[in-house]
């Protein structure tokens, strides 16, 4: 690793020369083979939304968020309402190219164009959505917008430390993890350790080309995968 010094001999960060902060998302439709994401909205969204996650019989989407479960479409059209009101968070609906319906949520937050950092959060993917080509395509979809469209420098995801679920995602996608945050914040009357992963902007390329080979429909017969996404990041 190249080392970096000032004038007083102390070591330093590497320059960052002709630095631009990039803007912030704007809510564009990303597009993909199997799915897209639309800036979310409740009149348009809430219905498909609420009838995906009913198939979620024991609510286990909304564990490990700040809201939810709710018991009825207006209950959850009034919490819709109220993030969709916001630029930051950024949310989205995935919607399932084929259907058209809206089966999932993400978004960006903690959006910081001074220091090139963004976030993904807030995701709760209904059970059609999860596990399936749509719900990796969502995330690359995300990825791809924030260091190929609008130039960030890092790009992270959090999540409580027991959410085991979400800490694979992380791991499977191509995040690093760096560690944990103990008693980081608190949420439905308990604690929440944070664990921290993230992409920077030199280990893009490599995992975009990784994305883009387990995507190819050569990659799937049937609809089964023929090789893990991890194959492809191990090929590197």
């Amino acid at each position: 690793m190249t080392e970096f010094r000032n004038a007083l001999g102390q070591v330093v960060g590497f320059p960052v020369k002709h630095w631009r902060a990039p803007p912030a998302p704007a809510g564009l439709t990303l597009h993909g083979d199997y799915c897209r994401l639309e800036r979310l909205d409740g009149e348009s969204h809430a219905h498909d939304l609420f009838t995906a996650n009913a198939a979620d019989l024991d609510n286990r989407i909304w564990t490990y968020l700040p809201y939810g479960p709710f018991g009825s479409l207006h209950e959850y059209r009034t919490c819709m309402d109220d993030l969709c009101s916001k630029d930051d968070p950024l949310f989205y609906a995935i919607i399932d190219d084929h259907s058209g319906r809206a089966l999932g949520v993400a978004s960006y937050l903690r959006i910081n164009p001074r220091d090139g950092t963004i976030e993904a959060g807030h995701i709760n993917f209904s059970p059609l959505l999860q596990q399936t080509v749509m719900a990796t395509e969502a995330m690359c979809l995300m990825l791809r917008h924030a260091f190929d469209d609008l130039a960030y420098r890092r790009f992270e995801w959090k999540c409580d430390a027991l959410n085991a679920a979400s800490r694979e995602a992380a791991s499977r996608l191509g995040f690093t993890f760096e560690g944990i945050f103990r008693q980081a914040t608190m949420y439905k009357q308990r604690n929440r350790d944070t664990a921290w992963y993230s992409i920077i902007d030199t280990e893009w390329p490599a995992l975009r080309l990784a994305f883009e080979k387990w995507l190819c429909h050569d990659n799937f017969d049937g609809g089964r995968q023929i090789n893990r996404l991890s194959y492809f990041h191990s090929a590197r």
